[in-house]
């Protein structure tokens, strides 16, 4: 055996003794009277020190899940702020615009002689008729998100929500045109108007009798969209969302308000 090997043995065994005579040391100690009290005391302070320890390994777990919820919280927070911005920043154009008018504005800081900075409405006067008659003109339905997200990807290509709403705003604008007129006492007609009513009433058919429809004619007189290939695949998806049906007939197209 090499001599190094034997001195890591010798200091081994030293090691070994020396434990062994503290420990009966200690026993020994513990034996006295004068002691004994001491190292009760000493026991019991453990135990509680022991307590505490347990009750902040509790309280540093509970900390650490409250940081992790907080942490989620936050996250979430910035996504809907995200969702916040990306709103404010495209709003639909074919949501309806409030109009305040300068009855409307009140507070106590206004001057009431004071200029309103906002656009009052003008009241055009109507008779009951005419107004229930036009209050009564069947406009189509704007599509929700839930009804665009159910088109086939093939049919709406690259249209948008948006884009969508925006051709049924201004087919709400024709239809609603066409039949102010059709509802417009014909004494109050100008000549535009009667050459416009009398197409009008040579367009119906039994099949639309007491429906609300319009042609290409009148998209073309109400509004600015074009007619194209884009225009006629918008109005695929509304027949998709069952929006709207076709009457042919007479070489005519007629688009029915469903």
């Amino acid at each position: 055996m090499a001599s190094s090997d034997l001195e890591q043995l010798c200091s081994y065994v030293n090691e070994k003794i020396g434990n062994i005579k503290k420990t009966l040391s200690l026993r020994n100690l513990g034996q006295e009277p004068t002691l004994k009290s001491i190292l009760n005391q000493i026991e019991d302070e453990i135990i509680v020190v022991n307590e505490l320890l347990n009750k902040f390994e509790l309280e540093i777990q509970h900390q650490e899940q409250t940081n992790t919820s907080l942490k989620e919280l936050c996250e979430s927070l910035e996504e809907d702020y995200k969702d916040v911005v990306h709103l404010k920043e495209n709003i639909p154009s074919h949501l309806p615009q409030v109009n305040v008018t300068k009855s409307s504005v009140k507070g106590p800081d206004l001057d009431p002689d004071g200029p309103v900075k906002v656009e009052e409405s003008v009241l055009i006067k109507k008779t009951p008729k005419e107004q229930k008659s036009i209050n009564s003109i069947k406009e189509m339905l704007f599509i929700t998100t839930e009804e665009f997200n159910g088109v086939p990807a093939y049919m709406k290509s690259r249209l948008t929500y948006c884009q969508i709403n925006d051709v049924i705003k201004e087919i709400n604008k024709a239809v609603v045109s066409k039949y102010k007129i059709v509802h417009q006492p014909k004494s109050s007609m100008n000549s535009v108007a009667r050459n416009l009513y009398q197409r009008f009433i040579n367009e119906e058919t039994k099949d639309t009798k007491g429906q609300y429809f319009i042609v290409e004619a009148d998209i073309k007189e109400f509004t600015t969209l074009k007619t194209d290939k884009r225009f006629h695949v918008i109005l695929n998806i509304l027949r998709h969302c069952r929006r709207l049906s076709e009457v042919r007939g007479g070489g005519l197209t007629r688009y029915v308000i469903t």
